[in-house]
């Protein structure tokens, strides 16, 4: 039987993610940083990159076959969900569904020989700069020759005195060449990562397995489910009155029995979705 090379690039691609990310991302640290945008190799036509992912999936964090039109099983369970009426249960499907962060390849001046990497940001720098670029004042400054560069400030959640970290962009005025050196800019130009090699999609049969196990988690993992974690609106139980010495004996509390019945709509849900 012959090896599946296909299948065995494709593993380890995976296995070699955590060193990709480190080497070819970039997050802004406290202060003030210049950075140029480069034009994506892949995409010269936009170097913005739109991903869409799914977060706090068994504590892992998976990119959405959304991002690129394909189907999404987590995307359509939580559809399903929100079509089930119960508001718990469009809470849940809410927080299942696929956050955006947009990616765009950036030369960090001071750091131009680290290469070209990816600055990723949420929709209000993504907002700034797309003004920038829609205002004719400034038009193109990605281009490599009359672009411009831009100032970032980065400031932490503690000393900005929020519970987020705040970002602030502000193109400069100037034009000038992505690289006074010719060869340089045409390295920057040629020699780029492709966004998917960092972020690598699963497929739609792993993808439904990773939600299955993350509701349904084995007994040994000791996890409780996520479907108990997220529909669960009430406790299951409450404190004796203090004056009181020894508790009654009463049957299973209403919210629990209701509770169980979430559990198996859940349960229901996923097998007419994927097993129907």
């Amino acid at each position: 039987m012959a090896l599946d090379l296909n299948a065995i690039r494709g593993r380890l691609n995976k296995l070699q993610n955590t060193s990709n990310r480190k080497d070819n991302l970039w997050k802004p640290t406290p202060g003030k940083h210049q950075v140029r945008i480069v034009p994506y190799t892949f995409s010269p036509e936009n170097p913005f990159i739109e991903l869409f992912f799914h977060y706090n999936i068994n504590n892992k964090t998976y990119l959405s076959p959304s991002s690129f039109g394909r189907p999404d099983p987590i995307v359509e369970f939580a559809d399903k969900l929100k079509r089930m009426g119960d508001k718990e249960d469009w809470k849940a499907a809410k927080k299942m569904e696929p956050k955006l962060r947009t990616f765009v390849p950036v030369i960090i001046r001071g750091e131009e020989s680290e290469g070209v990497r990816f600055w990723g940001f949420g929709k209000t720098v993504y907002q700034e700069l797309l003004g920038y670029i829609a205002d004719p004042d400034y038009g193109d400054i990605t281009d490599p020759t009359s672009g411009r560069d831009i100032t970032i400030e980065y400031t932490s959640a503690e000393d900005a005195g929020t519970s987020y970290p705040v970002t602030t962009v502000r193109v400069k005025p100037n034009q000038t060449p992505l690289s006074e050196d010719a060869s340089a800019q045409t390295n920057f130009m040629e020699n780029q990562t492709n966004i998917t090699d960092i972020y690598s999609e699963l497929s739609y049969d792993e993808l439904k397995s990773v939600l299955e196990g993350w509701l349904n988690p084995t007994a040994e993992e000791g996890q409780e489910s996520v479907t108990e974690q997220a529909l669960s609106s009430t406790p299951t139980s409450t404190p004796a009155p203090a004056a009181q010495t020894t508790a009654p004996s009463t049957p299973p509390s209403q919210p629990q029995v209701e509770d169980r019945k979430k559990l198996d709509d859940v349960a229901s849900a996923f097998d007419d979705l994927f097993n129907g």
